[in-house]
C-alpha cells in the first residue's frame, strides 16, 4: 500500500529547471551567447503548459490512473453534492451496484450534510475538491491555497471524514500546490479519462463519448452538477442509465482505493476510529 510521507526529493520541474540552467551557463559563455536563451525558454514553456496537463507530474506527484497492472476502472464525480442531482446519481449507482468516489466542494458539503451521509451510507468514498471551486485557486498565494483546502478538510472532519486525496478544480496544478497539500497530509489526484461535459451542461451522447475513450486502469471524471433544465435532467438520467448499464455488464468497476492501491479517506476522525477506505 502506497502512503504519503511528505516531500520526496526534487520535483520534475526543479530537475528540468536545474538542467536548463546548467545547459544555459556554458552556452552563455560561448561564442554565441544568444543560444543560452533556448533551454531557458523551453523550461518556461513547460512551466506554462504543465498546469493544464492533468496527467503530467511536473510540479508534484499526481495520481491520475490505476497502479500498473490494474484490471478495473474507477468512477469519480466532482463538484457536488447537490439536492437536485446527487440523489439521482446515488439511485443509479445503487441500481447497478457500482462504487464511486465523490470529490466534494466544501461549501456544498457544509450546506448538505445529509447528502454526504447518503454517499457514505451507500459505501462510496469522498475526496477534497476545494472549498468554493475557485477556477483561479492555483494562482492564489500558498497561504490562501492551503486555507481553502484546509477549510474543506475541517468541514468534512465535523462529519467524521478525513479525505486523503485532493483533486484541484479543473485538474489545474501549480508549484504552490505541493507545499499546501503536504501540510495537510494529502495527495494530489487528477484523472486519466475526462469527457468535456462542462459540468453536465454538455450531456448529449455522454455515454457513447465515455465508452469510446474509457480504457482499463482509467480514473473516469464525471460531474455531480445538476443539469440546467428538467429536459436536460431527463437526458442526463438516460445517459447515465446507458453508461452504468454498459459498465456493469462489460467493465470491471472497482473502488478507487482498490484501483490505486491506497485508501481514499479515513472515517471516524472525531471518535478515534481510524477505519480506512
Amino acid at each position: 500500500m502506497r502512503r504519503w510521507s511528505g516531500r520526496q526529493g526534487f520535483s520534475l520541474a526543479e530537475k528540468v529547471g536545474l538542467a536548463a540552467l546548467l545547459t544555459a551557463i556554458p552556452l552563455g559563455l560561448s561564442a554565441t551567447p544568444q543560444s543560452a536563451v533556448a533551454p531557458l525558454a523551453l523550461f518556461l514553456l513547460a512551466c506554462l503548459a504543465a498546469p493544464f496537463l492533468p496527467r503530467w507530474s511536473f510540479f508534484l506527484p499526481l495520481i491520475c490512473r490505476g497502479t500498473p497492472g490494474s484490471t478495473g476502472i474507477a468512477l469519480t464525480f466532482d463538484d457536488g453534492p447537490f439536492p437536485a442531482s446527487t440523489p439521482i446519481l446515488l439511485e443509479l449507482l445503487a441500481r447497478y451496484r457500482l462504487p464511486a468516489t465523490f470529490f466534494v466542494v466544501g461549501e456544498q458539503a457544509a450546506a448538505h450534510p445529509e447528502l454526504i451521509a447518503a454517499i457514505l451510507t451507500q459505501g462510496h468514498t469522498i475526496g477534497n475538491h476545494s472549498f468554493r471551486h475557485d477556477f483561479l485557486l492555483m494562482l492564489r498565494d500558498c497561504g490562501a491555497l492551503e486555507a481553502d483546502i484546509r477549510h474543506t478538510q475541517n468541514v468534512l472532519a465535523r462529519m467524521d471524514i478525513r479525505p486523503l486525496l485532493f483533486r484541484p478544480p479543473i485538474g489545474i496544478t501549480s508549484p504552490r500546490l505541493q507545499p499546501a497539500i503536504a501540510s495537510l497530509n494529502l495527495q494530489a489526484m487528477t484523472f486519466s479519462c475526462r469527457i468535456f461535459d462542462r459540468g453536465n451542461r454538455c450531456i448529449r451522447n455522454l455515454a457513447a463519448r465515455v465508452l469510446r475513450q474509457l480504457q482499463t486502469g482509467d480514473i473516469l471524471l464525471l460531474h455531480d452538477n445538476p443539469p440546467t433544465s428538467e429536459e436536460h435532467t431527463r437526458t442526463w438520467h438516460q445517459e447515465l442509465h446507458r453508461l452504468f448499464d454498459h459498465l456493469a455488464r462489460e467493465k470491471r468497476v472497482v473502488p478507487l482505493a482498490e484501483l490505486i492501491g491506497q485508501p481514499v479517506m479515513v472515517l471516524g476522525v472525531q471518535n478515534g476510529n481510524l477505519g480506512e477506505q
